[in-house]
C-alpha cells in the first residue's frame, strides 16, 4: 500500500503534524507489518505507564494494565499478530486509516494531549465484521526536538458506552447474495441487526447559507456525500453504518462520474442503493439520503 494515502491534516513542520504523523500513519503501518521497531523510539520508556479502559466508560474499571513499556510491547505484538491471521476481505491498513480521527490535539509547550478516535469496521472473508470504535488519549512529550508518547489511557469505548471488541455485524450481506455483472457499487442485499435506526433526509451540495456550491457532478457528489456525514454524526452515526442509500441525480448521463467519487466514501459491504433521474430544485445534479444502523 502506499504511504501517500496518508493525508496529515495539519501544516508541515508543526507539533501537531509530528504528532499526527507519529501516532496515526507510523501507528498503524508499523502495526500491520507487525514491526515493533518502526515505533519502538516513539516512546519514553523511563515514564512510560499505559492505562487500560477494558472498553468501560465507569472510571473505576479502569485498570494499570501496561506499569512498564515492555508490557505495552508485548500487547501490541499479540494484537497484531492476531490481526494478521485473520482472513480479511479488504486491506486492513487502509480500513484503519480510514476509521482513525485524530483532529483534536493539545499543545501547551513541550507537552501536549492527543484524543484518538476509531470509527469503524474492518470486513472479514467470513462476512461478518470487526467494529473499530474506541478511543485513547495519549500524554506527548518533546523531547531533543522530537515528540514521543508519554503514556495513554486507552482501549475506551467510542463513544462512551461502546464496545470496540463486538464482532457481530449491525450490516451484512448474506453469503448467498448475487447479483449481475453490470452492478455498480452497492450491495445486492445486506441483513440488519439494529439497536436503533437514523434516517437523514436528502442532502445536497448547498451550504448553510442556501447556496449551491459547485457546477460539475464530481464537485456536488463530494459536498453532498459530507453533508450526509455530518447529519448522520448528529444521529451518532458514520457512512460505515450506512445501509441503504436513495439517489437522484437530474441526468443519467453523469452516472459514471458520479460513481467514481461515491464509492471512495464507503467501506465494504455497499450500501443497498436505488438511483433514477428527476427534476431537482436549483441548480442541483445530485440528491442522496441514506439509513443508518447505528449499534
Amino acid at each position: 500500500m502506499e504511504k501517500s494515502q496518508y493525508k496529515n491534516p495539519f501544516a508541515p513542520n508543526t507539533d501537531r503534524h509530528d504528532i499526527w504523523e507519529m501516532l496515526v500513519e507510523r501507528d498503524i503501518i508499523a502495526f500491520c507489518q507487525q514491526d515493533w521497531t518502526m515505533v519502538q523510539d516513539d516512546f519514553i520508556e523511563e515514564s512510560f505507564m499505559g492505562i487500560d479502559g477494558a472498553a468501560k466508560d465507569n472510571p473505576d474499571a479502569w485498570i494499570l494494565n501496561f506499569a512498564t513499556l515492555e508490557d505495552y510491547k508485548i500487547e501490541w505484538l499479540k494484537q497484531a499478530e492476531d490481526f494478521s491471521k485473520t482472513e480479511w476481505a479488504e486491506d486492513y491498513e487502509e480500513a484503519f486509516y480510514k476509521a482513525t480521527n485524530l483532529r483534536d490535539i493539545d499543545v501547551q509547550g513541550d507537552v501536549a494531549v492527543a484524543h484518538k478516535k476509531f470509527d469503524g469496521q474492518v470486513l472479514a472473508s467470513d462476512g461478518t465484521s470487526v467494529r473499530l470504535n474506541w478511543q485513547t488519549l495519549y500524554r506527548c512529550q518533546k523531547k531533543n526536538g522530537a515528540w514521543k508518547i508519554q503514556g495513554f489511557t486507552g482501549y475506551l469505548p467510542y463513544p462512551m458506552g461502546g464496545n470496540p471488541t463486538s464482532v457481530t455485524p449491525a450490516i451484512s450481506i448474506p453469503k448467498q447474495a448475487g447479483q449481475h455483472i453490470t452492478a455498480g457499487p452497492y450491495s445486492p442485499v445486506l441483513e440488519i441487526n439494529p439497536s436503533k435506526l437514523v434516517v437523514i433526509s436528502g442532502q445536497a451540495a448547498i451550504d448553510l447559507d442556501g447556496n449551491v456550491i459547485g457546477d460539475t457532478i464530481e464537485e456536488q457528489t463530494h459536498l453532498t456525500m459530507q453533508n450526509c456525514a455530518k447529519q448522520l454524526a448528529d444521529g451518532g452515526c458514520t457512512l460505515n453504518d450506512v445501509f441503504k442509500c436513495n439517489v437522484y441525480l437530474t441526468d443519467l448521463d453523469n452516472w459514471p462520474r458520479f460513481n467514481e467519487v461515491y464509492k471512495t466514501y464507503f467501506n465494504q459491504p455497499l450500501p443497498v442503493r436505488t438511483a433514477v433521474q428527476t427534476p431537482l430544485l436549483m441548480t442541483l445534479l445530485v440528491e442522496i439520503e441514506m439509513w443508518a444502523a447505528k449499534l
